[in-house]
């Protein structure tokens, strides 16, 4: 039974596989070769195949009907806003229009590099990896798992994909849709169910690859159960820092972004902003009693707050309370539960909150750090005032956060943006007046860096790296010269 996360009622009933039910998907798995269901040499008519996949499935989904079927599909099992909804339609439909025509050959392109003689050359291939699994969260149940899956697919891999189980419908149904619109069904194993079966598939069949999406707790458990062999696209305790030359004309945008950035789909974001460096300038020029504005407008009745699906309103202000014990710490706005909700227990119903934290109680010690720095996944941020000479120290923290995901350093200032973007390492950074943590569009790398088991999203290169690896075949075709002698052995 699948819970209505506004209510408490049950409102879908799914499939709860379990571990003694799963020798299909692995036979399906033992099958698969490990050069893949097609790659440059085998088969390489089913990358046109996928292009035209690729084609009727956004052209489905440019049919409002298609299109406000998944927006409410969304919004009943993961709500958020409208707006938030349609962004995931819109993304993935942009990313599947991207990849018609020519775009899935095109990810096989390799390269050429001459040898040391006539008739030979090196020729370098992207190559599928044959069995491979996604798992797939709950935040964004149709944009996510729909990248990936793709992704997979368009390299010759065949997956074995499992969704949060309050949102699989979500994945279900996008599945089906690639069915009409011509994948043939073989190609892609659904899981319905929480996280063991997936476990026993994943370590019980030759699955060579395993991307994952999630908290990073369960992605250290699967890099140890698979040898490593997971790219992870985990936690992000993001950071943004406001610079000092904020003028007054600018102050409403970069606190509307900053509204975002922290709240929009109530905080239940890898990518949300976590904490947020204010210059002094800024706090004076009233970006702080913006802020609180803009927060204090959310509601439930169009989901512009809502339920946290993996925190209790309980441990959220437990939270907040212990955060708020550090010396100068205050409470900005919200930290209280919302008020009149049917929210059930299980899940978190608190007003969006911002607690200040002085720089230099949060590095007063590790403990402070590791508290203030604790990934909260719902409408919850840290705000840190800094001054001119703070600045390296602001570096320092980011230096010392363990994940480096999103980051945002807003600026006009040429010098202070090279200086930050230097100094830090977060994969996909946005730099300038406009900067943003939780961009993620399919124009751009979403994904971490510094890390070598790190997964991205969407693009081109995000593919290629996540979903294949590298081949290299030497041709060396031409008969030795007719002169050619024994060499003496070395």
């Amino acid at each position: 039974d699948v819970v209505d996360p506004m209510n408490g009622e049950v409102f879908v009933h799914m499939p709860d596989t379990q571990v003694d039910e799963v020798a299909d998907f692995i036979t399906s798995l033992q099958k698969v070769p490990k050069s893949g269901l097609h790659n440059p040499f085998k088969k390489p008519e089913r990358y046109n195949q996928y292009a035209e996949v690729c084609f009727q499935a956004a052209a489905a989904l440019r049919d409002p009907e298609v299109e406000d079927f998944f927006i409410q599909l969304i919004q009943r099992s993961m709500p958020k806003s409208h707006a938030q909804a349609k962004g995931e339609v819109v993304v993935t439909r942009r990313m599947l229009e991207t990849f018609a025509g020519d775009g899935v050959r095109f990810m096989a392109r390799g390269f050429t590099v001459s040898g040391d003689h006539a008739g030979q050359e090196s020729r370098g291939y992207r190559w599928p990896y044959g069995p491979v699994a996604i798992v797939a969260p709950f935040n964004f149940p149709f944009e996510i798992p729909v990248l990936q899956l793709m992704g997979a697919l368009f390299m010759g891999n065949k997956p074995v994909i499992k969704s949060a189980p309050q949102v699989s419908i979500v994945l279900e149904q996008y599945i089906r849709l690639l069915h009409t619109c011509g994948m043939p069904k073989e190609d892609v194993d659904l899981v319905h169910g929480f996280g063991s079966p997936m476990q026993e598939i994943i370590t019980a069949t030759p699955v060579r690859l395993t991307q994952f999406t999630g908290s990073s707790t369960i992605a250290r458990k699967l890099l140890e159960l698979t040898n490593g062999k997971v790219k992870v696209e985990d936690a992000g305790f993001d950071w943004k820092i406001v610079g000092p030359d904020i003028g007054a004309n600018e102050v409403d945008y970069v606190a509307w972004v900053c509204d975002q950035d922290a709240y929009a789909c109530s905080g239940q974001k890898c990518s949300a902003q976590s904490i947020c460096f204010v210059h002094s300038n800024a706090v004076g020029n009233g970006l702080l009693d913006k802020m609180k504005t803009l927060a204090e407008r959310r509601n439930l009745s169009d989901l512009t707050i809502g339920p946290v699906l993996s925190w209790t309103t309980e441990k959220i202000l437990a939270h907040k309370d212990a955060v708020l014990k550090l010396p100068g710490a205050k409470l900005l706005w919200g930290g209280v539960p919302l008020k009149n909700h049917t929210i059930p227990e299980c899940y978190g119903a608190v007003e969006p909150t911002a607690v200040s934290v002085p720089l230099k109680e949060m590095m007063a010690s590790q403990e402070n750090f590791d508290l203030v720095t604790t990934e909260l996944f719902g409408p919850f941020q840290v705000v840190v005032e800094y001054g001119d000479a703070d600045v390296d120290t602001i570096i320092e923290a980011c230096e010392r956060m363990s994940h480096h995901l999103t980051a945002a350093v807003v600026s006009h200032d040429t010098d202070f943006l090279h200086h930050v973007v230097s100094n830090t390492v977060n994969g996909t950074t946005y730099a300038g007046i406009r900067a943003r943590t939780t961009g993620a569009p399919t124009n751009h790398w979403f994904g971490p860096a510094g890390d070598p088991n790190g997964a991205g999203i969407g693009t081109p290169e995000a593919i290629r790296l996540v979903w294949s690896c590298h081949r290299e075949v030497i041709s060396d075709v031409l008969a030795p010269s007719k002169d050619w002698t024994l060499p003496e052995a070395t």
